[in-house]
């Protein structure tokens, strides 16, 4: 979760207009480490870029296979992450990716291929049950202990797919829930993670190691999970395409939750075609999430038949009339990809969302102070931790102080304990003004313009990372109107300043994840503006 959307004045907070600051961070730590050079080095990593398509392509051909591509990126985990720059992306490697790997290979040679993922390394988010030696901790301390008793739904189906689980992604502890103060991309468990275009910038939460792996070649694919911001703000600082797809679309059974009714994993990747094979794969009802019965019929078997060049000609774009005025360097980029929105057919037309969702932004936060304790505390009941409960998790961050929370503290946590059940007056009204709100804004305003889709940037640049004061505004957010509404939202690499790249966001109503997956393809393939991060260590 993006937490600075909701603890200033709700979910609309990210909207202040600031600009960039272009100067270079100071990093809490006063060792300096030896990667001031490493954007002077060449990155001649094999599979750089490489697509999905093209690695089925070398398997199906034996110049490479599954074993041998998964070494690749272990090799380039162990060169990148834990060493060179140490980005600190990837909190636990899979001590069973490499024979993954070898069954695939020895299907594949029997004849079998299960489909575009077989065979595919993919970096999860260390909130997502694996039933394996991994752990599932969110990135805290406190629930260290967790071998997840069995695979989340999702992942059962990435097993299936025939894909490689490679390893689990840092990210901010507890989905960033924990603090007003806190530090996104930093967990107590898994230190502090940066992002691959200047390392002092922050990867943005909570989603960040998947974001920063995704970027710097770890993986081919990576998962993160949302419930505002998460997907789509790391997905856009660090230059990568990122899915949340509609609440319901994929299970959440089986993830540390937040917001039953706004959490939801989804696909992270430097391509529009791979994020839409893995969301294609990850898609199904779960009678273990009751959300995911309301897709049923709405599902695409395969989305890369949305995949069209062409796919912008004749759609009606309305564009969210703050987002042009956020900073000189962002409304500059984002001017020119309306350019480029046009000249591929589109017709723009200048909405005013935000101003409609005011309500809806005081409320946010009350859902998921309630939503939160439910979930977690029916969560932790089942888990192989001696953590059962959010009180629990509390008052072991209090015993342990200097290493749960040596930087920030526990505010969140604490006043989520104090509410009550789902059944209080004041969670449901907060529901209906928060979901029910911004579903009847974004579909009236689809509606009475004739819309295909709501564009704005998806967020400011990359903060700095700042352990002593915690998290600053960035500049703007567009994550919080299809968060709070339940409804895809999908962001695709727009541009840079200072060489720190942002996305372009795309939302719609409800599964209506083809089409914005048309959008933002059509949008990629005239822009091309997706660069392979060069680890510089500071802006300038």
């Amino acid at each position: 979760m993006q937490r600075r959307n909701f603890l200033k004045t709700g979910s609309l907070a990210g909207l202040t207009l600031t600009t960039l600051a272009a100067t270079s961070c100071n990093l809490v730590s006063s060792k300096k480490e030896p990667d001031s050079a490493v954007a002077d080095k060449p990155d001649d990593f094999a599979l750089n870029e490489v697509t999905i398509d093209t690695l089925q392509k070398k398997m199906k051909s034996k110049e490479y296979t599954s074993r041998s591509i998964t070494e690749m990126y272990l090799k380039r985990i162990d060169e990148i992450d834990k060493s060179g720059p140490k980005l600190n992306a990837v909190i636990e490697v899979n001590k069973d990716a490499l024979n993954m790997a070898d069954a695939m290979d020895k299907e594949r040679a029997s004849g079998k291929v299960r489909g575009p993922l077989h065979g595919i390394p993919v970096l999860i988010k260390d909130n997502i049950n694996t039933g394996d030696n991994m752990h599932t901790t969110a990135g805290a301390l406190a629930i260290a202990d967790n071998y997840a008793k069995q695979d989340a739904f999702i992942i059962h189906k990435l097993r299936q797919a025939g894909a490689v689980l490679l390893g689990k992604t840092n990210l901010s502890e507890w989905a960033n829930f924990r603090s007003t103060h806190s530090t996104s991309a930093w967990s107590s468990r898994g230190g502090q993670t940066k992002n691959p275009y200047i390392l002092d910038r922050n990867p943005s939460g909570s989603s960040a190691g998947s974001g920063s792996a995704a970027s710097a070649n770890l993986c081919a694919v990576a998962i993160g999970t949302e419930t505002d911001g998460s997907i789509v703000s790391p997905s856009s600082v660090n230059g990568l395409v990122g899915i949340k797809p509609t609440v319901g679309l994929w299970s959440r059974s089986g993830i540390i939750p937040i917001s039953k009714t706004q959490d939801t994993a989804g696909p992270m990747a430097r391509t529009v075609r791979d994020a839409a094979i893995l969301l294609g794969a990850l898609a199904g009802e779960d009678p273990q999430d009751i959300y995911t019965l309301a897709s049923k019929g709405k599902i695409a078997p395969d989305y890369t038949k949305f995949l069209d060049a062409d796919g912008l000609k004749g759609k009606r774009i309305g564009v969210e009339k703050d987002g042009v005025k956020v900073s000189p360097a962002m409304d500059a980029i984002f001017q020119q990809a309306i350019d480029t929105l046009k000249s591929k057919g589109a017709t723009i037309v200048e909405v005013e969302l935000y101003k409609q969702l005011k309500e809806a932004g005081k409320n946010s936060f009350t859902v998921l102070l309630y939503e939160f304790k439910d979930g977690l505390n029916k969560y932790l009941a089942d888990a192989n931790s001696k953590i059962k409960s959010l009180a629990d998790v509390i008052a072991f961050n209090k015993k342990n102080e200097a290493k749960a929370m040596p930087y920030f503290k526990q505010e969140t946590l604490e006043l989520a304990d104090k509410k009550g059940g789902l059944y209080e007056k004041e969670y449901l009204d907060a529901v209906q003004k928060t979901n029910g709100i911004t579903r009847n804004a974004i579909d009236t305003l689809l509606k009475e313009n004739k819309l295909d889709a709501i564009a704005a940037p998806t967020n400011g640049f990359a903060v700095c990372i700042d352990l002593v004061n915690g998290d600053y505004d960035n500049g703007f957010s567009f994550s919080g109107p299809a968060a709070m509404a339940g409804y895809p939202h999908i962001t695709v690499p727009m541009g840079f300043a200072y060489d720190l790249p942002v996305g372009i966001s795309f939302i719609s109503t409800a599964y209506k994840e083809g089409d914005l997956i048309k959008i933002g393809y059509a949008y990629e393939q005239a822009s091309k503006k997706r660069k392979a991060p060069l680890f510089k260590a500071v802006v300038g």
